[in-house]
C-alpha cells in the first residue's frame, strides 16, 4: 500500500507541474500579443543595401583586341547608427575569385564615426582616403566606364606606387568638419585630414611610417566647390632586392623597403539645375614597385619600376541633362602620364549618354578615342556598355 500511494502521489505532482507549465505558457502567449517584444534602437535602425555594375567593353587596340561581357562590380552593405551619434558602415565587395587580390571577395568599408558636432567628426576604421572629390563618388554616380586615370593611379584604386587594389581606401583615423555658415545655414567651407597606415584595404602597417592626407575646400555658391588636398607619406614592403652602392657595385638587400610618396591636387566642382562639371589636376612624387601587389608572392618583390618617381595627370568633364532627371549626355577630357613626361602620357576623349530607367536602374553608354604615347601604334578605339542597378 505504502508503494501504491507513493506512485499516486508523483503522478498527481507531475499532473500539477503540466498544468503550471501550460498556464505559464498561455499567460505568457497573451502578454506577448499585448505587448511586442522590443530590440534594441541600433538593431532596428540597421539597413542592408547594395548595388551590381554588369559591363560589355570593346577594345580595337592592336595586339589587345577585345570583347566581353564582365561583372564590374558587386557590393552589398550593412549601415546604421548607435545611440543617433555614432553612424557605422560594413561594405563587401565581390567582383571575382580569390586567388587574386585585386579581384577576390574582400571588406571595403568597415569603419564608425562620431557625428554630434558637425565641425568635428571623427571616423575610425577603413574607409575612403580624403583625396579628391572623385575618390569618395560612387561608383554609379560617378558616371563614366571609371574613376579617371589620374584618381585611379594617385588615389589609391589600382596604385602607381604598386599597391593592391583598394578602391581609393586605407586603415586608419580621420578629423572632418564644415564651417562658416551663411544666412541660410549652407556651409562655406570643409576640412578633412586624416593618418593612415599607407598599405592599401585589409593590410597592416609595414615600415611604420603613416599616411598624412588632407583636404580643404570653399563653397562660395550653392553647388560650387573648390578644393585642394595634400598627401605625404610611404609604401612599403619586406623582402628582397638589387642595389648599386657606393662604389658602383650591385649587392643583394634584404629587410623593409619604403618608398616615400608625396602628392597633391587641385580640384572643382559646380552643379547647377542638373548639370555638372568638374575636374581636377594631380601631381605624384614617389617611386613605385616594379610588380603590383596582387597575389601572395608578390610582397617579397622589391623591385623598382622603370618609370622615375614623377607622375601628373589631369581629367575635366561635363554631364548635362538632355531629360531633367532622366537622360544625360557627357563628355570627359582624360589624360594621365605615368612618368610625368609626354612620352607616357595616355588621353581618354569620351562621349556618352545615362539613361535613368528609375532611380534605382539605369543605363550608361559611352565611345572612347585613346591615344596612348607608350604604344607602337599610338591610337585606338573603346565601347562601353553598362546596366547599373542598386536596392
Amino acid at each position: 500500500m505504502h508503494g501504491f500511494y507513493k506512485e499516486q502521489i508523483i503522478r498527481t505532482m507531475k499532473k500539477t507541474l503540466v498544468c503550471l507549465l501550460a498556464a505559464l505558457f498561455v499567460a505568457s502567449s497573451a502578454m506577448a500579443q499585448e505587448k511586442k517584444i522590443q530590440l534594441p534602437s541600433w538593431i532596428q535602425d540597421v539597413k542592408l543595401s547594395g548595388y551590381g555594375m554588369l559591363q560589355y567593353q570593346a577594345s580595337s587596340q592592336k595586339n589587345a583586341k577585345s570583347n566581353t561581357f564582365q561583372l564590374r562590380l558587386a557590393r552589398i552593405s550593412l549601415d546604421g547608427r548607435i545611440a543617433n551619434d555614432f553612424y557605422w558602415k560594413a561594405q563587401i565587395q565581390f567582383n571575382g575569385n580569390t586567388a587574386n587580390l585585386g579581384s577576390s571577395p574582400r571588406v571595403v568599408d568597415l569603419f564608425v564615426e562620431w557625428q554630434k558636432l558637425p565641425y568635428l567628426m571623427v571616423k575610425v576604421g577603413q574607409f575612403k582616403r580624403p583625396f579628391t572629390f572623385e575618390n569618395p563618388m560612387h561608383p554609379i554616380d560617378q558616371g563614366f566606364l571609371g574613376y579617371s586615370q589620374n584618381v585611379n593611379a594617385l588615389a589609391g584604386f589600382s596604385d602607381r606606387a604598386g599597391t593592391h587594389a583598394s578602391n581609393g581606401r586605407d586603415i586608419g583615423i580621420q578629423l572632418q568638419g564644415d564651417f562658416l555658415k551663411d544666412n541660410n545655414g549652407r556651409a562655406l567651407l570643409h576640412y578633412q585630414v586624416g593618418v593612415f597606415n599607407g598599405q592599401g584595404i585589409n593590410t597592416g602597417d609595414v615600415d611604420q611610417r603613416k599616411d598624412l592626407i588632407g583636404g580643404l575646400w570653399v563653397m562660395p555658391v550653392k553647388g560650387m566647390r573648390i578644393g585642394a588636398f595634400g598627401w605625404t607619406g610611404s609604401y612599403a614592403r619586406k623582402g628582397t632586392w638589387t642595389e648599386v652602392n657606393n662604389m658602383g657595385v650591385e649587392e643583394q638587400k634584404t629587410g623593409t623597403r619604403s618608398l616615400s610618396q608625396r602628392r597633391y591636387a587641385i580640384s572643382g566642382e559646380y552643379k547647377i539645375n542638373d548639370w555638372t562639371f568638374r575636374s581636377e589636376y594631380i601631381h605624384s612624387t614617389g617611386q613605385a614597385f616594379k610588380t603590383r601587389y596582387q597575389k601572395a608572392e608578390n610582397a617579397a618583390d622589391c623591385t623598382l619600376a622603370s618609370n622615375g618617381d614623377k607622375a601628373d595627370g589631369v581629367y575635366a568633364l561635363t554631364i548635362a541633362p538632355i531629360i531633367k532627371k532622366k537622360l544625360y549626355a557627357k563628355a570627359r577630357y582624360d589624360m594621365y602620364r605615368s612618368n610625368g613626361e609626354w612620352n607616357s602620357a595616355k588621353t581618354l576623349y569620351e562621349i556618352g549618354a545615362n539613361y535613368l530607367i528609375s532611380k534605382n536602374l539605369q543605363i550608361n553608354a559611352e565611345v572612347v578615342r585613346v591615344n596612348d604615347r607608350s604604344l607602337a601604334e599610338h591610337d585606338y578605339n573603346m565601347v562601353d556598355i553598362e546596366l547599373d542597378f542598386r536596392f
